[in-house]
């Protein structure tokens, strides 16, 4: 029976009850009515993906499909603005499209989004495509992996071409052959997700080989897209009716006039997503190290150690998440070892100055990849080395400065002390009364010495204090 009918006939029944249980039972009635009536409405779930693709949008992604599967929804939509991402969080993301018996659609909006690099093969992999006026997509080539930032690429040659690509021994260079492996692969995977949605594979490798980019209107007229739509609402009318194929079979969309659900990222997917940001990571270890050289140069405030340690330890957390260089990670240690030895060893600033030089250098070296969104700016790693050489060298001044002044309380402060007699001193080991320095100690001296005579305390033993007659200049 239709959900309307069933919603009509309990409400009948309920204004023709008359007894207290018929009444009960109508109203249970009409109540599995209009929950019948709410389920039978379908809805579609938005997910936003903006920023560059790293573990923890991926993860985030992932885990609000399966919620969504999870929930029956109609259709999902995947609203991209993204620069590109890691191969892995991609790769992931694309499973989880390819697996999932609802349909995707990946639209790429507002008007001024794009979806570069990582973010072209995704959309590819979504059983609908489509863009906002305005947009942009492409430039899918792989990024050059390495210590030393992006390389110049090598244009893949044919066997029959020159030996320019030869390296002195006859072989072909490392590079060339990782860029071939690496662009050959990409292609390959582009073209296979081309064919199984039925879009235009040679564009496809040309976004890979060649680096290009499309508009939507160039993208639609390509095959590329689906359709364009100037908005959600608008996507949604020109989806109603479609057939889409996925893993579960061949269904036909009902989105006109369907509910719209928006997960955001939890307060967990937005910590996750800040915290493996490279340059927050690398913050974060910096103000460990603050916080861990403040405790251990001036131990008992156990807040700057426990706050520097939780700092520290979630920095490295977040860098086990992304593609790092240990050699870069190990340098970055190094420098952060040195400058909390400084804390220790009284180096006056060496130590200091080679912890700076060597974590530089490793927070250049650290991430190990040119994706954008995912490097560490040289300017942040300048102004921190900075910071770093001002608070070095300012805890290390104060320490310099209070080991030259002199000594103001315990045995040696009272070393050369002027005192007063305040009993005759027969000489020996006898002792008597002085006052020093405003208080009353016992005394002794080796020569007798009369009451009020002026003497000059030579040591300490316990509390006895040996004195000497005071010369008069």
């Amino acid at each position: 029976m239709k959900p309307g009918r069933l919603l009509h006939l309990c409400v009948q029944a309920l204004s023709s009850c008359e007894g207290r249980c018929l009444r009960l039972a109508a109203a249970l009635c009409l109540g599995f009515a209009m929950a019948a009536t709410g389920a039978a409405q379908p809805h579609v779930v938005v997910i936003p993906l903006t920023g560059a693709i790293g573990p923890a949008r991926a993860d985030f992604f992932t885990r609000s499909l399966a919620q969504a599967q999870q929930d029956k929804a109609e259709l999902v939509v995947l609203q991209m603005d993204t620069p590109g991402g890691l191969d892995v969080s991609m790769r992931q993301i694309i499973q989880a499209i390819l697996a999932s018996p609802v349909p995707v659609a990946s639209f790429i909006a507002p008007g001024g989004a794009r979806a570069a690099s990582a973010g072209t093969y995704i959309l590819y992999a979504s059983h609908i495509a489509a863009m906002a006026p305005g947009t942009n997509l492409g430039a899918a080539t792989p990024v050059q992996i390495g210590m030393g930032g992006e390389q110049p690429s090598s244009p893949v040659k044919a066997p029959n071409d020159d030996k320019s690509a030869k390296s002195a021994s006859g072989g072909e260079t490392q590079t060339t052959t990782m860029e071939r492996k690496q662009v050959n692969d990409a292609a390959a995977y582009i073209r296979g997700l081309a064919q199984l949605r039925g879009r235009n594979q040679q564009w496809a490798e040309h976004a890979v080989r060649e680096a290009v980019s499309l508009s939507a209107n160039e993208a639609l007229a390509q095959r590329v897209i689906d359709l364009t739509a100037r908005d959600l609402p608008d996507l949604l009318h020109q989806l109603d009716g479609r057939k889409v194929t996925t893993n579960a079979g061949t269904r036909v969309l009902h989105t006109a006039g369907a509910m719209v659900v928006t997960i955001e990222p939890s307060w967990r997917d937005r910590f996750l997503a800040a915290v493996t940001d490279p340059s927050v990571a690398l913050i974060l270890m910096m103000i460990g190290m603050y916080g861990l050289f403040f405790e251990f140069s001036s131990p008992g405030y156990v807040l700057p150690g426990l706050a520097g340690a939780i700092c520290l330890l979630v920095g490295l957390y977040a860098l086990q998440m992304l593609p790092i260089n240990y050699t870069g990670l190990a340098l970055v240690l190094l420098g952060l070892g040195c400058l909390l030895a400084e804390a220790f060893l009284p180096t006056f600033g060496t130590l200091g100055v080679g912890g700076i030089v060597a974590f530089s250098i490793g927070a250049l070296m650290l991430i190990d990849t040119d994706v954008p969104g995912l490097g560490i700016p040289p300017s942040l790693v300048a102004a921190m080395a900075a910071v770093t050489g001002l608070f070095v060298f300012a805890v290390s001044g104060m320490v310099l400065r209070s080991r030259r002044r002199p000594v103001v309380s315990g045995s040696e402060h009272l070393a050369h002390q002027i005192g007063e007699l305040l009993d005759d001193l027969p000489g020996g080991q006898a002792e008597g009364w002085a006052l020093v320095q405003g208080e009353r100690w016992r005394v002794r001296s080796a020569a007798p010495l009369p009451r009020g005579s002026r003497v000059q305390v030579l040591g300490r033993d316990g509390l006895v204090l040996t004195v000497a007659p005071l010369k008069e200049p």
